[in-house]
């Protein structure tokens, strides 16, 4: 009786072991990894996204950094990406904001994500918003941010820029990485 009962128990612990994974190879994070690594500076996500840019965002007509410069990133807002050395390949004219929010797919709030800008906020208008401002986002920069609705951290009128960058960190090439602004840049 007692070994059909440790065999019955064991048995159990794997049954229940393999569904909490959901079929996910082991190589590969969960969605409850994933939005644990969104609350502490996205780490471990691949930041690459599409070229394509919001209806209505316009090119900055004179940027400090135009298309095709190679620039360094000076942020830490992402694992890898203060010092790592980028390449221009859009730059646009608008308000960026950092903002705070909780998933959609759940997990912890993110705090200060930086950035998303004027022209992924749902109804936007032309007034930028001010701090503390609560907003619609239409952006999918990160899994879980589409059609959340954050607060606004901060509000910053200035040029954002899409950038492809090898992290310091020797992962994959990033490309078409939404968004960084101006002060986040140098040439040196």
């Amino acid at each position: 009786m007692k070994k059909q009962l440790a065999i019955i128990c064991v048995a159990s612990i794997i049954a229940i072991s393999g569904c909490g994974n959901n079929g996910t190879p082991s190589n590969q994070p969960n969605q409850s990894q994933e939005n644990v690594n969104q609350g502490m500076n996205h780490a471990n996500l691949n930041h690459s996204g599409s070229a394509e840019v919001p209806k209505g965002l316009k090119e900055a007509s004179n940027p400090t950094y135009k298309v095709g410069s190679q620039v360094i990133i000076k942020s830490d807002h992402m694992e890898g990406m203060n010092g790592a050395t980028a390449t221009v390949v859009g730059a646009y004219d608008t308000t960026a904001y950092s903002i705070s929010y909780t998933p959609t797919t759940g997990g912890p709030k993110v705090k200060n994500h930086k950035w998303i800008i004027h022209e992924e906020i749902k109804n936007a208008g032309s007034e930028p918003f001010k701090p503390g401002s609560e907003v619609i986002v239409q952006a999918d920069h990160i899994s879980g941010m589409n059609d959340v609705t954050a607060t606004i951290d901060s509000a910053q009128p200035t040029t954002v820029y899409m950038v492809d960058y090898m992290p310091t960190t020797g992962e994959a090439m990033v490309r078409n990485h939404k968004w960084v602004i101006e002060s986040e840049l140098s040439t040196k």
